[in-house]
């Protein structure tokens, strides 16, 4: 059982991007799913996270109104729609999935002990 994320790739700024998270062995129907990223020499970041049962979402400020998550649980995919690009955005995106978590705990204070995380897709947003 594992995630694979897919869409990443370049753009310039004010492009868009969309990016896939899809879960292999496993439904994602009572996982919470967020997508995180990390550029180099920056922390760990959770960037928009939704929720299994309400499908109540998280986005960071750095993204509000930008980027939009969206989830397909029949086809056990999560999507990261990306508008507006900027440089700032450039970063690895990687997808995780937790039983357990709550939307906001998820995406505020990032673990690594998540079920399930993905390798993760390059994003870069050139000027």
């Amino acid at each position: 059982s594992h995630l694979v994320e897919s869409g990443g790739g370049l753009v310039q700024a004010g492009g868009s991007l969309r990016l896939s998270c899809a879960a292999s062995g496993f439904s994602f129907d009572d996982f919470a799913v967020g997508w995180f990223r990390q550029a180099p020499g920056k922390e760990h970041e959770g960037v928009s996270c939704i929720g299994s049962s309400d499908g109540g979402t998280y986005y960071a400020d750095s993204v509000k109104g930008r980027f939009t998550i969206s989830r397909d649980d029949a086809k056990n995919l999560v999507y990261l729609q990306m508008d507006s690009l900027k440089p700032e955005d450039t970063a690895v995106y990687k997808c995780a999935a937790d039983r357990m978590s709550t939307v906001q705990a998820m995406c505020r204070t990032p673990s690594w002990l998540y079920d399930y995380w993905g390798q993760g897709t390059q994003v870069t947003v050139s000027s």
